[in-house]
């Protein structure tokens, strides 16, 4: 590899932008995820304890679904800005918003105390922490792909999703100790500390990102006077496929939030394998995954973007049989086993790929836009899956044959769609997007452009 696609241009600093998407990535997700765990372990009780334990548990993870339908809505807007005035700005303001909607939810006083008010204000600070998500990974995904040097773009990228999985690591394992607490001390501010903890992280990550400059790739967009104006409307008119694309690759996501939340609440509440000890397989699965996920997106940088991320994707759709066939034998090394196999191996692959892939369909007028919009349409999934599936388990052995065959399905679409365009691994960044620069400009060029 050349010195150049070592280092990158001048006012390039890869390695610190991944740092800074790897840690506000993990506070992003850190806050997330807990929300995650607590919604399938505790807040059935504490903000519905009128309703069966059932019930109280679809409602609760009815909450965890709430801030999906938000995201999609925030990502109009952060995107936008993004665009617009820049990406460390709105970076900035995302992790602000999800820090402190997440310590409210700590201090909020359960459904005994204030009665319906209480699952109500857990609703209206889960949807701040929907929009916040909305912009976090789109944002830092951007703005870590246009820092970095060509030939090792999903390489450095990749930290924004190793920073979403320790995240993860991060908040189980804060959550283990305190779902090992007495059901009184549990339910009455067990529950809390992750949610008041979620600041110290804050702070960390907030002080790395202000020190991080804009990319070169948009402060010569303003140089240039190429900044648009509506970035929605350039994304909308020149981008639809790539929209199509993203939601239909995206639908490998949903083994994330299967397992995450309602792959935990089936194995403890139907084969009573104990919460610490599935806490501790996230755990481990996860971890490992932090590791996999940057050896993954170097040999996207290799041998491209969509043989990596579909061969992941066909991978998950074998191996989540493997998973749920693991959780009714009560056998914890084989549901750790299972775990690392799905997520670790094959999850990490799409997960390793998607920031630079789905970036790299987009020019530099409208990435953020177009990477938040898309992705988060497509996260609907995603928060949906949890309840989808409560809703569809069946008793006995094989109760969970159905929900293993629908999230197979989607992982063989997603794997179908990411050769659906072409290869942008080996592409400049300057001419990624290059067909629909010349639309939507603030001074038009007189090229007629074409579809990417």
């Amino acid at each position: 590899m050349s010195h150049a696609q070592e280092t990158g241009k001048p006012g390039q600093t890869p390695g610190k932008a991944a740092l800074a998407s790897f840690l506000g990535s993990l506070v992003e997700y850190y806050d997330f995820f807990i929300y995650g765990s607590a919604s399938a372990l505790v807040f059935g009780r504490v903000f519905f304890p009128g309703a069966s334990a059932a019930a109280g548990t679809l409602a609760a993870l009815a909450t965890f679904a709430v801030a999906y339908v938000a995201r999609p809505i925030g990502s109009f807007f952060l995107g936008h800005f993004g665009d617009r005035i820049g990406r460390k700005r709105v970076l900035i303001f995302t992790l602000a918003l999800m820090g402190g909607s997440t310590f409210a939810i700590g201090c909020l006083p359960g459904y005994d105390t204030i009665g319906v008010a209480a699952p109500v204000l857990l609703v209206v600070l889960r949807i701040a922490q929907g929009l916040s998500a909305a912009g976090e990974q789109s944002g830092a995904s951007s703005m870590t792909l246009e820092h970095s040097p060509e030939g090792r773009r999903a390489f450095f990228t990749s930290f924004t999703l190793s920073g979403t999985q320790a995240g993860l690591v991060v908040a189980t394992l804060v959550f283990i100790p305190v779902a090992a607490l007495p059901e009184s001390a549990l339910y009455s501010w067990g529950w809390r500390i992750p949610f008041w903890a979620s600041a110290i992280m804050v702070v960390v990550a907030m002080v790395v990102r202000r020190t991080l400059d804009e990319p070169p790739a948009f402060e010569q967009l303003k140089q240039e006077h190429e900044v648009v104006k509506f970035p929605l409307g350039v994304f909308v008119r020149h981008y639809w496929r790539s929209f199509l694309r993203i939601v239909l690759c995206h639908f490998y996501g949903t083994i994330s939030t299967a397992v995450t939340v309602f792959g935990l609440a089936y194995a403890v509440n139907t084969w009573h394998i104990a919460r610490s000890s599935m806490l501790w397989t996230i755990v481990i699965a996860n971890l490992v995954q932090v590791a996999t996920i940057p050896m993954w997106a170097k040999l996207s940088d290799r041998i491209g973007r969509r043989p990596v991320f579909a061969v992941g994707a066909v991978g998950c759709a074998v191996s989540v049989f493997a998973y749920f066939a693991a959780l009714t034998t009560s056998n914890w090394v084989l549901v750790a086993a299972a775990s690392v196999l799905l997520s670790s191996v094959c999850y990490a692959a799409p997960n390793a790929v998607w920031p630079a892939m789905y970036a790299e369909m987009f020019d530099a007028r409208v990435r953020y836009t177009g990477l938040a919009v898309s992705t988060q349409f497509a996260n609907l999934a995603l928060g949906f899956l949890p309840s989808v599936a409560a809703i569809l388990i069946g008793t006995g052995t094989y109760g969970w044959l159905s929900i293993a065959v629908l999230l197979a399905t989607l992982c063989l679409i997603a794997a179908a769609a990411a050769f659906a365009g072409r290869e942008t691994a080996h592409v400049p960044l300057r001419e990624l997007g290059r067909a629909s620069r010349t639309s939507g400009l603030t001074t038009p060029a007189p090229v007629a452009p074409s579809i990417p």
